[in-house]
């Protein structure tokens, strides 16, 4: 009896111990991804952004700003979607529902990797396209007092809207999550099954 018992636990244990190692791998698999994603983002917005003029740049950090927010969007839609719902809705054929479910049982990477991985690259990616701005606006001005103001100003603007626009989404994402999801699993769903 003490011997199965002991059995039992160790394979809890061990069982434990397999969930914790698969959540390490996937932190690190998330961690190589986006050492990489923003290498590569970090180069083209390095090597294009600083060649380009300020109205290019205000067009790039647009542009980010918007992947930003439509993926954070979709990252807090996830962690509160009802995965009960979906189970309902793949029961009467939905379109979408199964990858619904799917997004859903694996809302913490869909999250992390949506909210966390992009939205931190087109965080610096923001950070680049405003440095070029505070280039082309600075460059024939030798006040330093100037060039820091215009930095700081053009920082203070980028993460202002940034922040703004997540604020909007968030609040949306939480009330419309099933429906954000069942959108993009539909959309999945086109290109899965092309």
């Amino acid at each position: 009896m003490k011997k199965k018992r002991l059995q039992a636990e160790n394979k809890k244990r061990i069982k434990v111990q397999s969930i914790a190692s698969r959540k390490c791998l996937w932190a690190f698999r998330m961690f190589i991804i986006a050492v990489f994603m923003s290498l590569f983002f970090g180069f083209l917005s390095q090597t294009l952004l600083s060649k380009m003029g300020a109205l290019i740049a205000i067009i790039g950090i647009i542009f980010f700003i918007f992947v930003s927010v439509f993926f954070d969007m979709i990252g807090i839609a996830v962690a509160s979607a009802d995965i009960e719902t979906f189970r309902s809705w793949a029961k009467e054929k939905k379109i979408g529902a199964d990858i619904g479910i799917k997004l859903c049982e694996n809302s913490e990477k869909v999250c992390s990797f949506c909210a966390d991985v992009v939205g931190d690259i087109c965080s610096t990616l923001c950070g680049a396209g405003g440095a070029c701005i505070v280039v082309a606006l600075t460059n024939d001005i030798n006040n330093a007092n100037i060039v820091m103001l215009v930095s700081i100003s053009t920082s203070a603007l980028i993460a202002g809207i940034t922040i703004f626009f997540k604020a909007i989404m968030k609040e949306r994402a939480l009330k419309n999550s099933n429906r954000i999801i069942l959108n993009l699993a539909k959309f999945l769903n086109k290109f899965l099954n092309f």
